[in-house]
């Protein structure tokens, strides 16, 4: 058989223009006879479960997510668009957006052009077309992001907006399927519809991703257990990732006969064919509650973004023939065999929207764009001081802490000083009595009370509902809480040791604290996520049992991270963190020193004083506070935070013994972001400088305070840093080699000394 004939205008390299061209070709050489037009409510073809009105809208959308992908390719050359990962052949995707309600909260993945489009129509008066545009523009004035990344994103139509996402967002959707039916277990109100699913549409080549398994893994055990979960997992299988190919079947293969995925198939490349299986995936989430995978059959045409010239490492055969898959192309064919539109009706449609949608880009290229770095950083971080200040001293109600700790002779402010891990606990109990949306979850928190019994009688006291044990999987966790905060809960994730918080750190660093960034505050996901860490701890070693590995917290934008050295300081920093997130949507880390927890002695052993009272109602610690101990001491000013500052305070006395200095030790409390007008007022008047800093020496939390001593113009004094070393921590006695010890800070003065 001799091969096809390619017409030479196909063999060249702009595949866009091309696939622009195969549509008028192909409607123009139709060769059929069209039916009678059919009425609105009509099949749109015989058998068919979509009718001609919902055919001729879902066309639309198709014809408005093309064009702009063609759109973006012609000005992105004029610098007039940013963006130019197209939606090109995943348009069937607006079947699902016309299936699921615009209060179901979708997670999508940036090929889902014709999923916005459609979706647009659930609310009068919006315009897929210009705020599309106003994204692709990089316009200050884009809807979605305020112009900080083309995302799809609406705040009224809940599409919580992605960046590039590859599998990331998966735990936090279905995070929120779980969310939603966890409202309903502990009385709290939604934000959307009870009977909501939550959506996430995802590529064949991120199905593989790690972060997809995790949440795969976790909707089949959420399944297995009974709980309900209702997240329609989209997959759009286009077969390639970038230019990897998808081996063939295995999409259907690895996920038709996984338990605890209900696996639907559906062609997204024909609105007649496919609609009926997209509805029976939609209507099985909704009614069963359980996690439902959709395999929704798409191609990719025009390659994977303006910049992939697939020309040069694919056949023109194989493009051409991927190429005839275009789903425009079906749809086309529909509109004529049905009689909705003749051919010139047709190709009317298809011009008027692309002259729609050029004309709505060259407006929103005329449109402001951001021109401040203030413009551009205003909702990465918003902070409300006063507000804040006032929601952490309102008390909880007393009915609600009496009952919590279980009688008003057991308040924890009537009670003896305590240690460390007793003051949190308590605190712990007074956050979830002040706010009843709270959830505490993580690896063994409930009937155990986590490995140091720091949540302790929590379960007990507030029940199986809102103190639970997830899963041993970080990144689910994270999911979890981005889930719960989505439909208005304050979650309190318990990540069981800092050196695991790096297998999950995207779900913070790319998810949770982006959010409000890239939905210009109109998403957040307010959460308090506490972390046992650091090191010094004894007969419990190795390096995930005494992580010091603050700088993977500290290069994350917008977080807030604060560390108590002693237990009335915990508890009065967990009330502004809360605050923080209930105020200001804000994600904060609640860092906890593992070798403090029942630290009860400083300088001698029975001598009782890093025991302290717990605080009254009412007393909050200011974000950004440090403590000072020594005020006015100045011949040596020691900076530190953590496990360093009962350990400087002993150094001190020996320093002020052996040299006759008087000697300030200053305790940061807050790593991030440091407070560098206070770091650098501590650094005014003193004599000499020492900082002691328990993490590793590069980029360490002691380099951020030398920065901020310089740049405060202090850099003149004497100085020394005491850190740890930049290597892992070994086992048993070996570890406290690696770290800094008394012994190291009061050499260190010696130096200064000399």
């Amino acid at each position: 058989m001799n091969a096809p004939v390619i017409p030479a205008w196909k063999k060249g390299i702009n595949r866009a223009e091309i696939c622009d061209r195969n549509f008028s070709e192909a409607v123009r050489a139709w060769p059929g006879t069209p039916a009678p037009r059919p009425r609105d409510d009509a099949p749109i073809l015989p058998g068919s479960a979509l009718d001609a009105r919902g055919f001729r809208e879902l066309f639309e959308s198709q014809l408005i997510s093309r064009h702009l992908d063609l759109m973006a390719r012609v000005l992105r050359v004029q610098n007039k668009v940013f963006y130019t990962i197209g939606s090109s052949g995943h348009e069937g995707n607006a079947m699902v957006a016309r299936l699921t309600r615009h209060t179901d909260p979708a997670f999508l993945h940036y090929r889902s052009g014709g999923f916005m489009a459609e979706r647009f129509r659930k609310l009068p008066g919006m315009d897929p077309v210009m705020d599309s545009a106003l994204s692709f523009a990089a316009s200050a004035e884009d809807p979605a992001s305020g112009g900080r990344h083309k995302v799809w994103g609406s705040k009224p139509l809940w599409v919580l907006p992605q960046t590039s996402t590859i599998a990331s967002h998966l735990p936090k959707a279905l995070g929120t399927a779980v969310a939603i039916e966890q409202a309903r277990r502990i009385g709290h109100e939604l934000p959307v519809p009870a009977d909501s699913i939550a959506i996430c549409s995802f590529g064949d080549a991120s199905a593989n991703h790690a972060t997809a398994q995790t949440a795969f893994n976790a909707a089949a055990w959420t399944a297995y257990q009974k709980l309900p979960a209702p997240v329609l997992f989209v997959c759009e299988d286009n077969g390639i990732g970038i230019s990897v190919k998808t081996p063939d079947g295995w999409i259907g293969n690895r996920f038709r006969n996984m338990p605890g995925l209900d696996y639907f198939h559906a062609d997204g490349l024909d609105l007649a064919n496919g609609y009926a299986q997209v509805q029976a995936a939609v209507e099985h989430c909704r009614r069963t509650r359980r996690p439902t995978f959709l395999h929704l059959r798409t191609t990719r045409i025009m390659g994977h973004a303006g910049t992939d010239f697939e020309i040069e490492w694919r056949s023109i055969e194989e493009l051409c023939a991927v190429e005839a898959t275009d789903p425009l192309l079906r749809s086309a064919a529909i509109a004529l065999e049905s009689g909705l539109y003749s051919k010139d009706e047709l190709l009317e449609l298809y011009e008027a929207t692309r002259r729609r949608c050029f004309a709505a880009a060259e407006e929103a290229d005329r449109r402001p764009k951001l021109s401040s770095l203030a413009e551009v950083i205003a909702p990465l971080a918003p902070y409300t001081p006063d507000a804040v200040a006032a929601e952490a001293a309102r008390p909880a109600p007393e009915a609600a802490r009496i009952a919590a700790y279980g009688g008003e002779d057991k308040l924890p402010e009537k009670l003896a000083p305590r240690h460390l891990a007793i003051q949190i606990n308590q605190a712990l109990h007074e956050l979830m009595a002040k706010y009843p949306e709270t959830l505490l979850f993580g690896e063994d928190v409930a009937q155990k009370g986590g490995v140091y019994t720091v949540t302790k009688g929590l379960q007990k006291a507030f029940k199986g509902a809102r103190v639970f044990n997830t899963l041993l999987d970080e990144t689910m966790i994270l999911g979890l809480a981005q889930g719960y905060a989505n439909m208005g809960m304050l979650p309190l994730p318990e990540i069981q040791y800092l050196a695991y918080f790096h297998n999950a750190c995207d779900q913070i660093r790319g998810e949770a604290c982006s959010l409000q960034f890239f939905s210009n505050n109109q998403y957040s996901n307010p959460m308090l996520v506490r972390i046992a860490g650091l090191g010094y701890q004894r007969g419990f070693g190795g390096h995930f049992h005494n992580d010091n590995s603050i700088t993977a917290l500290r290069d994350i934008p917008g977080l807030v991270v604060g560390c108590p050295s002693r237990g009335d300081d915990a508890a009065t920093m967990l009330r502004t963190l809360a605050a923080l997130a209930k105020v200001d949507g804000r994600v904060a880390v609640f860092l906890e020193p593992i070798a403090l927890y029942m630290t009860k002695d400083l300088y001698e052993a029975g001598d009782g004083q890093w025991l302290f009272p717990y605080p009254e109602q009412g007393e909050a610690m200011p974000l950004g506070e440090g403590r000072v101990y020594g005020e006015g001491n100045d011949d040596l000013v020691i900076i530190t935070y953590g496990n360093g500052v009962p350990m400087s305070l002993r150094a001190a006395r020996r320093i002020e013994a052996g040299h006759g200095w008087k000697v300030r030790v200053v305790d940061l409390r807050w790593l991030v972001p440091l407070n560098e007008a206070f770091i650098a007022d501590q650094a005014r008047s003193a004599k000499r400088l020492l900082i002691v800093d328990e993490g590793r020496r590069s980029a360490g939390v002691g380099e951020g305070v030398i920065t901020a001593i310089i740049e405060g113009g202090f850099g003149g004094r004497p100085f020394r840093r005491v850190v740890g070393a930049d290597t892992y921590t070994p086992l048993a006695g070996a570890a406290f080699m690696v770290i800094p010890g008394e012994d190291d800070i009061v050499a260190a003065a010696n130096d200064l000394a000399g």
